[in-house]
């Protein structure tokens, strides 16, 4: 087997592994390097494991309030968290194997070890690769690699796509131990389970950990450095999810920092500054820190090859191209927002214009939809309103209820808002904003919108099927021109 390919892609994420296999579609002889497991970090330690234990939270909530439904359930149902991890470990098990699948059946070779870029693409000669071993080894059993792998050696590819991903991002002094203080991975697989908890930082990572642990009856403190919770959320959502959030339990500081973590045997003691300069100090059985993510671009020849980076990650124009000839970047690698349906669409971009396809568009961040999947759940594209104002557009915003849309009353989920917000002067939607049930399945409506450049006027003439939550979509876009028929 030829160790020369046309393209050859390291990583293999959601970025990665979608890439391959468009590349293999579009004709190019296509391998992927891995060095722990397939499917990355959002596969098997991220975006699917955390949705199956956020289900389970979700259902333990339900049994809680069965009587809410006119339900009686006999007995108290519990929490075994020993379950509820294996469940969620089955989950990524199950797609991981998935990923192996969909490789085979594009006829994308698999190399397993750790690359290094040796030689860029120079006057028509392929870029050089050498495999090594893995560095870091799997934090559990890898599951079974294709058939068709292979291993150490080197490599050469006309196109390189670095597609490796991100790591959380470390504060000096509190250091993850994983036992006393976790990032996301340890917070996934718990021995068993605390009894109380302080997350550091409230972005889409801290807040669903805090909702999850909150709903097995944790006690939970959220610490936020900034006036809101989830701070690339629209302000008004914010608050509206925060409020909710403190109702189920949940405590929140904000505008206060974790400036020191002592650590006994079984705890630790958080000391947390306000802005107001003052120090309190709270004992937990655990810490998250959940302050962000950084790129991994460390050991993979890029410094040498004279690939720009810049505060921790790979610069990219619009396509995934880097400033040296023959080498890309998709991803999390490639900067904000790090987001897994992002990296696909990058990959997807980026291996159709090395391809020549007609018509590919650079990728539009502001069409980047984002969702946190707490209860209430978030999601949002575009501008919020605060941004909307600075950029000096003249807006129109929209707003309604969910205590307004019977489906929404029917489910007993009446607490949620759904925001628009249109320019006036055009028409043009600008973003849309969304807290409250299923909102992270409802908030595609708007993307397409905004995707297809849809007016006000358009929106306000699609019929939107009844009963449904998406009906709150039409009335808040109705409700920006003062024609809300149902509030």
């Amino acid at each position: 087997m030829s160790n020369t390919y046309d393209v050859i892609i390291i990583g293999s994420g959601p970025g990665g592994y979608v890439t391959a296999v468009r590349s293999a579609q579009l004709g190019f002889k296509t391998a992927i390097v891995e060095r722990e497991h397939l499917g990355g970090i959002c596969l098997n330690w991220g975006c699917i494991p955390t949705k199956a234990l956020l289900r389970s939270a979700e259902i333990l909530h339900f049994s809680e309030h069965a009587d809410s439904y006119g339900l009686k359930l006999e007995g108290k149902v519990t929490a075994d968290i020993q379950a509820v991890v294996q469940r969620s470990r089955g989950v990524s098990a199950r797609l991981n194997g998935g990923v192996g699948f969909l490789m085979k059946k594009n006829k994308v070779d698999v190399i397993w070890g750790e690359a290094k870029l040796t030689k860029a693409a120079k006057g028509g000669a392929p870029a050089e690769i050498v495999v090594g071993k893995p560095s870091k080894k799997p934090m559990e059993p890898q599951h079974p690699a294709p058939k068709k792998t292979l291993g150490e050696g080197t490599y050469q590819a006309k196109h390189v796509i670095v597609a490796t991903g991100a790591r959380p991002r470390l504060l000096p002094g509190i250091e993850p131990d994983g036992k006393l203080i976790w990032t996301y991975f340890e917070a996934m697989v718990p021995q068993e389970q605390p009894k109380s908890m302080v997350v550091m930082g409230s972005g889409a990572i801290g807040i669903e950990f805090a909702s999850f642990y909150n709903a097995l009856g944790v006690d939970v403190t959220v610490v936020e450095l900034m006036p809101n919770i989830m701070p690339v959320e629209d302000a008004e959502i914010s608050g509206l999810a925060r409020k909710q959030l403190e109702k189920a339990g949940l405590k929140i500081i904000t505008e206060a920092k974790v400036t020191k973590v002592d650590k006994a045997a079984s705890s630790i003691t958080a000391h947390v500054e306000t802005k107001d300069g003052k120090t309190q100090a709270i004992t937990a059985d655990r810490l998250i820190s959940a302050v962000g993510v950084q790129g991994n671009i460390e050991n993979l020849g890029l410094e040498a090859l004279g690939v720009k980076t810049d505060r921790g990650c790979v610069v990219i124009d619009g396509y995934g191209k880097t400033n040296v000839e023959g080498i890309y970047a998709i991803g999390d690698v490639a900067g904000p927002p790090m987001l897994a349906h992002k990296a696909e669409h990058e990959g997807v971009i980026c291996i159709e214009k090395i391809a020549g396809v007609p018509g590919v568009h650079p990728t539009d961040k502001n069409m980047i939809p984002g969702c946190t999947y707490c209860d209430p759940q978030v999601a949002s594209v575009g501008l919020t309103e605060a941004a909307a104002k600075e950029a000096g557009y003249d807006i129109r915003v929209g707003r309604f209820q969910f205590g307004a849309n019977g489906k929404a009353i029917a489910l007993g989920e009446d607490q949620g808002l759904i925001k628009t917000i249109f320019d006036k002067k055009t028409g043009q939607l600008l973003g849309a904003h969304m807290v409250g049930a299923e909102v992270t399945e409802l908030i595609q409506g708007f993307v397409v919108a905004m995707n297809l450049e849809t007016t006000e006027e358009e929106l306000m003439h699609t019929i939107f099927p009844h009963p449904t939550l998406s009906e709150m979509m039409k009335e808040s876009v109705l409700d920006a021109y003062g024609r809300a028929l149902n509030a």
